[in-house]
């Protein structure tokens, strides 16, 4: 794709009326590229987890707790900006490449001469050369920001969920070939490293945009204020979802944090799965500007649809995942699966969580979005700190009760008003009504329907995810149909995967 004409403007999409095609596909797209992602992260997790150890991928995540918040400097913040901003030319996105690479290679520095602080604090020697090593990620993710926000703002998503797909098996098969050859946790540092790498090689490929020399053109400033207004947003995010995991690895060490981390891991699948859909999201609901019916309705109707899939898979996983965990990770892991069946009934909720993000971005007020997640540091932090004393399956519980707590009223300030807490509660309660009770008739009803010779052997835990998936499925669309007195939110899914599958019109190409 060549995002800006001969005169420096950005090509503009296909006509409005296209829109709701465009997000649909768009979002059947990256959600089946996400999809292709974990399939390709999952194998790496089976094959890795008999490979290494809990402690390994402990030590590891001590570094990433920090790293990660700096490797999204750039990612989250310009991304948002790109896409929600009215006007872009190439001027504005070249000035906008070369601060973010700039500050990237600043942090980059700054970062690797941390690492002896960080094992000091963490009483681990190994964390100062790992440390050193994931550096490398925030220097070789800055190129690629601007490329891929370029990419989505064009609507673009298969080529942006490809190049993730793919740079994801790239680092999966380097992580591997190094466990293999007995590098121990340096083969998650090389994945590690790998992955941005790869996601640069690929984004350059796609976007063909070579970037000028920074020139003074309006909007520039305006455009790093909003980045840097999400970006604090993130940092706050981010301190929020990795308090927990600081307070684990500093109190119960390595080996503790990496049984947590992979209950963890499970437990934030579904919302990683739908977090490229905030690309979708925005790009749509920014171009409904001034249409404040139809970016109701529209929101309204993606809380049901995140309610009807989010409260349904986080039900059934709550039942089957200390089995699941079992499956894929081996009897070793078991620990992470009790932790995981307290994680688990906080999986629907933050799905919907998710998305008052969304609701700040396109109406273009990511001061808002800061306020509230100081808001949400304050709450996560002191259950948090409230339940350290139970370890890490008291700070599981703290997390699901936080997103039940925080859900509506953050839904509510996101909406300005224009979302009644009425209107909310009534695009999702029957959800998770549904998933309540389909989950208790479930747990009453497998032990009777289950049976495997040794109740202990993978054999047995297979036969038990498959026969609670059967029953607790049925179950909750009979329970889903019977509060809405009718098929209807079943039919409007299957007519959203049609649409999603639907050969994409000439008239919607850029």
């Amino acid at each position: 794709m060549r995002p800006f004409d001969a005169g420096g403007s950005f090509r503009p999409l296909g006509p409005a009326g296209g829109l709701r095609g465009l997000a649909v596909r768009g979002a059947g797209v990256t959600v089946l590229a996400q999809g292709g992602s974990f399939l390709v992260q999952m194998i790496a997790t089976i094959v890795l987890a008999r490979l290494l150890g809990p402690a390994d991928f402990g030590l590891v995540a001590l570094v990433t707790t920090f790293s990660l918040l700096l490797v999204n400097v750039g990612f989250n913040g310009l991304t948002e900006a790109v896409l929600q901003c009215e006007h872009l030319d190439h001027v504005l996105a070249s000035n906008l490449f070369w601060i973010n690479v700039t500050v990237g290679t600043v942090l980059a520095g700054s970062f690797a001469a941390l690492g002896p602080l960080l094992a000091r604090f963490y009483r681990e020697p190994r964390v100062s050369a790992v440390a050193c090593a994931l550096a490398l990620t925030i220097l070789f993710t800055c190129p690629s920001v601007l490329h891929l926000a370029l990419l989505k703002r064009a609507m673009r998503f298969s080529g942006a969920s490809a190049n993730d797909v793919v740079a994801r098996a790239v680092s999966v098969l380097v992580s591997v070939g190094l466990a293999l050859g007995g590098w121990g946790y340096w083969a998650l540092v090389g994945g590690a490293i790998a992955l941005p790498l790869s996601t640069t090689i690929g984004a350059w490929l796609m976007c063909r945009w070579i970037p000028g020399r920074p020139r003074r053109t309006p909007g520039t400033g305006a455009m790093v204020l909003f980045a840097l207004h999400t970006y604090v947003r993130y940092l706050i995010g981010f301190g929020t979802s990795n308090l927990d995991k600081l307070l684990i690895g500093w109190r119960f060490g390595p080996a503790s944090l990496g049984l947590y981390r992979k209950a963890w891991d499970l437990f934030v699948m579904p919302a990683n799965l739908s977090a490229p859909l905030t690309a979708v999201a925005v790009s749509t609901l920014s171009r409904l500007t001034g249409q404040e019916h139809h970016r109701s309705r529209h929101l309204l109707e993606t809380l049901s649809t995140m309610a009807f899939v989010g409260m349904g898979l986080g039900a059934g996983l709550t039942l089957a995942g200390h089995d699941l965990i079992r499956v894929l990770l081996g009897p070793g892991w078991d620990e992470a699966g009790r932790l995981f069946t307290l994680l688990g009934p906080g999986i629907g909720v933050m799905l919907l969580y998710g998305t008052h993000g969304w609701m700040h971005l396109a109406l273009g007020r990511p001061d808002r979005w800061v306020r509230w997640g100081l808001v949400e540091l304050s709450v996560a932090g002191a259950l948090f700190l409230l339940a350290l004393p139970w370890g890490p399956a008291g700070i599981a519980v703290a997390w699901t009760v936080t997103f039940w707590i925080l859900v509506l009223p953050a839904l509510w300030y996101a909406g300005q008003d224009r979302l009644g807490i009425g209107a909310l509660v009534d695009a999702v309660w029957r959800y998770a009504v549904a998933s309540a009770v389909a989950g208790a008739l479930a747990v009453l009803i497998v032990p009777f329907v289950t049976w495997a010779p040794t109740p202990s052997s993978v054999i047995a835990s297979i036969v038990r995810i498959a026969t609670t998936s059967v029953v607790f499925g049925a179950l909750y669309l009979g329970a889903v149909v019977a509060l809405h007195r009718g098929a209807a939110p079943l039919v409007h899914v299957a007519g959203l995967i049609r649409l999603m599958l639907a050969p994409r019109p000439a008239r919607d190409l850029v």
